[in-house]
């Protein structure tokens, strides 16, 4: 059975290709075609006839798409258009869809504890979130008509660099690399959520897979939840940089985009995955091997 990665040279996509390595496995990105040419992505899905496929597309310009309505509309077509087309085909097809969300469906509800389970209500703050949801929607249609699908929640990606020329730096490497220059770095110690290491999401997702869990809606973040400051307090412990770290509130670093103060996800239908603390030394040994 071949599994297809859309979004395979991406930071996540990366990842899932390294998970499926022993497996029939397919990649494709945005160097090879427009995904938003969608005759063409049909013609290119008949032809392959995968088994199943892994949707790691997403546009994530948080702040950009509240500002410039070209960004906002590109947003809307890769966050929810997209999605639809994929879940048509595999309805079609009789094939799984697993499909990747994010926490920020949730925060307008204004919780400040207790983390969001899978079936808590989404209320997104800003025009990411909202997109992400209109995704979500869209394979939920599908699925009253019989679709296979699997919802992955996740929330503040680091690991790897993706190969992908497009592909972001996390925030763990942004701020390693401001350090280098910097003796003092003002970080929001606000917007509580959970960091999540891409070589584990990609595992964890590839189990999913590969045991036909029951379909529908899944977080999956590596455990506990923390601040972006408290966060960089542990990295910079353990990579020894000396840089000295101060903690602002998120009012004092305005962005476009309105963030959740909390957005936690609750993982009640997955085995727990490691604690961030351990994956984030994971990643700080491997970088530096």
């Amino acid at each position: 059975m071949t599994t297809l990665i859309l979004g395979v040279a991406g930071n996540l996509g990366s990842q899932l290709k390294i998970a499926y390595a022993d497996s029939d496995v397919i990649g494709w990105d945005r160097v090879d075609f427009d995904f938003l040419d969608f005759d063409l992505l049909k013609q290119k899905l008949l032809k392959l006839k995968p088994g199943q496929i892994i949707n790691a597309v997403a546009y994530n310009a948080v702040d950009k798409c509240e500002e410039d309505e070209k960004e906002a509309n590109l947003a809307w077509k890769l966050n929810r258009d997209l999605p639809g087309v994929l879940a048509d085909y595999c309805l079609q097809a009789q094939i799984p869809l697993l499909h990747y969300s994010t926490d920020y469906v949730f925060g307008g509800d204004g919780r400040l504890a207790g983390a969001y389970v899978e079936t808590d209500q989404p209320q997104p703050l800003n025009i990411y979130g909202q997109t992400k949801l209109a995704g979500e929607q869209e394979i939920a249609r599908r699925a009253l008509l019989g679709l296979k699908y699997y919802i992955v929640r996740t929330s503040k990606l680091f690991g790897p660099l993706g190969k992908s020329e497009h592909a972001k730096a996390s925030f763990f490497d942004l701020m390693l690399k401001l350090s280098a220059d910097k003796e003092e770095l003002k970080v929001v110690d606000a917007e509580i959520s959970c960091f999540t290491y891409t070589p584990d999401l990609a595992q964890a997702s590839k189990l999913l897979l590969d045991e036909k869990a029951v379909r529908g809606i899944y977080h999956l973040t590596n455990s506990g939840a923390v601040t972006w400051y408290q966060a960089l307090q542990y990295f910079f412990d353990i990579a020894q940089i000396k840089t000295q770290l101060s903690a602002i509130s998120a009012d004092a670093w305005p962005r476009p985009a309105k963030r959740p103060v909390y957005s936690a996800l609750a993982n009640t239908r997955r085995p727990q995955l490691r604690s961030w603390q351990e994956a984030l030394t994971d990643y700080w040994h491997n970088k530096n091997k």
